[in-house]
C-alpha cells in the first residue's frame, strides 16, 4: 500500500487509492500504446494477457470494499461548502456504481478480446477479407450486450453503451438531433462538393517526402501549444492519442507522400487531444477533476484545433511559406490555389479522409448501424452488404470492398460502440465554442495573425481546468452561455464551403 490512511484525511486517502488504480490503468496504456506503434508481430497473444490481468486488477481495486468504504468516509467527511470536492466525489460514486455492476471476469474477457481483435482487424483490413474480423466483432458485440443488460438502460441497449463516451446522452435524444441535422447536412454536402469541383487546383505532385513531413508537423504541433517535453509523435496504422501519465501524452499519425496534408491535420486533430490532456488539472490522477469529461468534449477540441484554426486562411498566410521551403514543389503554386485543396469537398467512402462539409454524414451512418447492431436489426455476418446499402443512400455511391467500408475504421476492434457519435457532437461543440471565443476581441485579433495562444489559454480556462465536474451540456453552457445546439456549426460549414 502506498499511504497509512490512519495518518491521512478521509479524502487524501481516497485520492491516494484513485491515484494506485490510475498508475495500473495508465500502465496499461502504455502497453497498448506499444501494441500500436513497435510490438512485434508475434508479442500479440501474450500482451493481450498482461493487458487482461492489468485491467482486471484496476477493476478489482476501483470495485474493493476499501474503496467503497474511503468513498463514502470522503462524502461525509467533505461539506456542501466544499463544492468542488464534493463534486469530485460524487462523479467518483457514479463510475463506482457503474463499475460494480462488472463482475471481473467480464472485464478481463472485454480487454483480451480486444487486444486480440484490433490485430485481426488490421490483418482482415489489409487482407480485404471481413471474414477474418467477425468472429472478433461478434465477441465484442456479444460482450458489449452483457454489459449494457448489466449497466441497465432507460430505452435501448445503445443507450448504456453510448453514456460511457457521452454522459447524460441517450440514444433518442441523439436520434431525435441527427434526423434534424441529416437533411441540412446532406444539402450543405451537395451544394459545397460543386463549388469545390468550379475551382479545385490539384496539389502539386509528390512525393513529400516524410522526414520532411515529421519536420513541418511538428514545428507547427509547437506553435499551436503541444508540448514536447511531456510528449511526442510516432507512427502508426490509425492516428490516435493517448495518455500515458499526467506529463506523458502522446500522439500518432500516418503519412502519405503524395500528400503532406495528410498527415498534418492528423496532427492537428491528434493535438487537439493532447493539449486538452496536457491543460487537465494534474494535482490527483485517477480523480475525475483530473479527468476529460467526455468524447464529445474531447472530440470537440481536435475538431477546433484540425479545422476552424488549422483550415483558416490565416493559419495558412503563416504557415505556407515554411511548407514552401519544406516541400520544394509548393514553390510557384498560389496560396490561393492551395487553399482549394485545404478546402477541397468531394464524397469519398473512407471517414478520416473525409473533408468537414461531408464528415458528419459518416458519422450518422455508423450511428444508424451501431444501434441496429445492438438492437438486432440485423445479423453480423451481413455488415458488409448492410453498410453498403446504408452508405449508398447518403452518399449515392458503394465503397468498392470492404477495407473501404466496414473494415475501415479501428473503434469496434477496441470494442468501442457509442464511440462514433461524439466525433459529430465534437463538430458542435467546437463550432459553438469558436463562436463564443471571436466574440471577443483579443482572441479574435489574435487568431486573425495566426498566435493561437490566447485561444489556448481560452479553452484551457473554460475547458480543460473543468475536469469531469460538470456533464457536458453543463460545461458547454458554462462556457458559451448557450446550451448546445447544431446552428453554429451549420452556419460555420455554410460560411466556409458554400457562401
Amino acid at each position: 500500500m502506498w499511504f497509512n490512511q490512519h495518518t491521512m484525511s478521509a479524502l487524501a486517502s481516497f485520492q491516494a487509492l484513485a491515484r494506485e488504480c490510475n498508475s495500473i490503468q495508465t500502465t496499461a496504456a502504455t502497453l497498448g500504446w506499444d501494441q500500436e506503434t513497435y510490438m512485434p508481430q508475434e508479442a500479440g497473444r501474450f500482451r493481450a494477457e498482461q493487458l487482461s490481468w492489468l485491467s482486471a486488477r484496476s477493476h478489482e481495486l476501483a470495485t474493493s470494499g476499501r474503496w467503497r468504504d474511503l468513498l463514502e468516509q470522503a462524502l461525509a467527511e467533505t461539506g456542501e461548502a466544499d463544492g468542488t470536492a464534493r463534486r469530485d466525489l460524487l462523479e467518483m460514486k457514479r463510475r463506482f456504481e457503474l463499475a460494480t455492476k462488472l463482475p471481473v471476469e467480464l472485464v478481463a474477457r472485454d480487454t483480451q478480446s480486444s487486444s486480440l481483435a484490433k490485430r485481426a482487424w488490421a490483418d482482415a483490413r489489409k487482407a480485404n477479407d471481413f471474414s477474418r474480423f467477425l468472429p472478433h466483432l461478434q465477441a465484442l458485440v456479444d460482450i458489449n450486450r452483457e454489459k449494457a443488460e448489466l449497466w441497465g438502460y432507460a430505452e435501448e441497449p445503445y443507450d448504456a453503451l453510448l453514456a460511457c463516451f457521452e454522459r447524460g446522452s441517450s440514444t433518442a435524444r441523439l436520434t431525435e438531433e441527427f434526423d434534424i441535422l441529416r437533411p441540412a447536412l446532406a444539402e450543405i454536402a451537395k451544394a459545397a462538393v460543386e463549388h469545390s469541383q468550379s475551382r479545385y487546383r490539384p496539389l502539386p505532385a509528390g512525393p513529400y517526402p516524410i522526414s520532411a513531413q515529421q519536420a513541418f508537423n511538428e514545428k507547427i504541433a509547437r506553435d499551436i501549444g503541444y508540448s514536447f517535453t511531456s510528449g511526442r509523435i510516432d507512427t502508426t496504422t490509425h492516428p490516435f492519442c493517448t495518455t500515458l501519465g499526467p506529463r506523458d501524452v502522446r500522439l500518432t499519425t500516418r503519412y502519405d507522400e503524395s500528400d503532406f496534408c495528410s498527415s498534418l491535420f492528423g496532427v492537428l486533430h491528434e493535438a487537439g487531444h493532447g493539449m486538452y490532456e496536457q491543460g487537465l488539472p494534474q494535482e490527483h490522477p485517477g480523480m475525475a477533476s483530473c479527468d476529460a469529461v467526455s468524447l464529445g468534449i474531447h472530440e470537440s477540441q481536435s475538431r477546433l484545433w484540425e479545422n476552424h484554426v488549422g483550415r483558416s486562411r490565416a493559419f495558412w498566410e503563416k504557415w505556407y511559406p515554411v511548407a514552401c521551403d519544406h516541400f520544394p514543389q509548393l514553390q510557384g503554386h498560389s496560396l490561393d490555389d492551395f487553399m482549394t485543396h485545404v478546402h477541397q469537398v468531394e464524397f469519398t467512402p473512407i471517414r478520416v479522409e473525409s473533408d468537414e462539409a461531408t464528415y458528419d454524414l459518416h458519422i450518422l451512418l455508423r450511428f444508424e448501424l451501431e444501434r441496429g447492431m445492438f438492437r438486432r436489426d440485423f445479423s453480423l455476418a451481413d455488415l458488409p452488404a448492410v453498410w453498403d446499402e446504408s452508405f449508398e443512400k447518403l452518399f449515392g455511391f458503394r465503397p468498392q470492398d470492404p477495407a473501404h467500408g466496414c473494415l475501415q475504421d479501428i473503434h469496434w476492434s477496441m470494442g468501442a460502440y457509442g464511440y462514433f457519435p461524439t466525433y459529430t457532437l465534437g463538430n458542435l461543440n467546437a463550432s459553438q465554442l469558436m463562436h463564443t471565443a471571436m466574440k471577443q476581441p483579443d482572441l479574435a485579433r489574435a487568431f486573425d495573425r495566426a498566435d493561437y495562444a490566447p485561444l489556448l489559454q481560452w479553452l484551457r480556462q473554460h475547458i480543460h481546468q473543468q475536469g469531469a465536474l460538470y456533464d457536458p451540456a453543463e460545461l458547454m453552457e458554462m462556457a458559451t452561455g448557450l446550451k448546445p445546439q447544431a446552428r453554429f456549426h451549420l452556419e460555420y460549414l455554410r460560411g466556409r464551403y458554400v457562401g
